[in-house]
């Protein structure tokens, strides 16, 4: 059994306690959430390291397009043989002969393009000016011989062969890279003359100036390729 004082005591004591309880108040708890919430946004930040960078990509350059606007050329050679005849020998009664050896020198030819090609498709047409000239020595030696062989005279002649073309040519050339074959035709005029002739003989030499020339219709047919390095 308890005694009403002691019943007394523990009842209060207990009240005490209850009492304290209610006054505590949850005042600590958000607050501890609110700090544990902004260490954490820290923490993620210092982890995180610095902000990505990012790097503008330069755009492929455009592909390279090859034969195309205004070219030109220039040409030159050599016509290295005349093919004019042979040797010719002409004889008479009493056996005398006349040799007559035509001159097949050598030559120069010379020439000019200046054109333009339309467009950069596979298919582009174009327009082109040729023009050259060509030129070479012709004439001969005559040699006239007694019947024995002996050599009665000799003489030479000599002659100037001048031509020249001057065209107008439509192409027209399939692009396939560096890689172009081309088609076409072309018209124009075509000039030759003879400027004259020098002959040479025991007497001296003679000139006699002076030649004809000759003009008419030109044509020609293209075909070809061309690669660019």
């Amino acid at each position: 059994p308890i005694c009403s004082r002691c019943r007394l005591s523990h009842n209060a004591r207990v009240l005490e306690i209850k009492t304290k309880k209610t006054k505590i108040k949850p005042t600590m708890k958000p607050l501890i959430l609110i700090t544990v919430a902004i260490g954490i946004l820290l923490s993620g930040s210092l982890f995180a390291g610095p902000p990505e960078e990012y790097k503008q990509v330069a755009p492929p350059p455009p592909p390279q397009i090859y034969g195309t606007g205004f070219y030109g050329a220039i040409d030159g050679g050599a016509n290295v043989y005349q093919n004019r005849g042979g040797t010719k020998v002409f004889s008479d009664e009493f056996g005398d002969t006349l040799t007559i050896s035509p001159k097949n020198d050598v030559g120069a030819f010379g020439g000019l393009k200046l054109g333009y090609v339309f467009g950069t498709g596979v298919f582009r047409p174009t327009i082109e000016g040729d023009f050259f000239y060509n030129g070479f020595r012709g004439g001969a030696n005559f040699t006239l011989r007694e019947a024995d062989g002996d050599i009665l005279r000799s003489s030479s002649l000599t002659t100037w062969i001048n031509t020249g073309a001057f065209m107008g040519n439509f192409i027209g050339r399939f692009a396939f890279g560096r890689f172009q074959p081309y088609v076409g035709a072309g018209v124009g005029v075509y000039y030759a003359e003879s400027a004259g002739a020098e002959f040479q003989g025991p007497n001296g030499t003679f000139n006699s100036g002076g030649g004809r020339s000759h003009a008419d219709l030109a044509w020609q047919i293209i075909a070809g390729t061309d690669y660019y390095w």
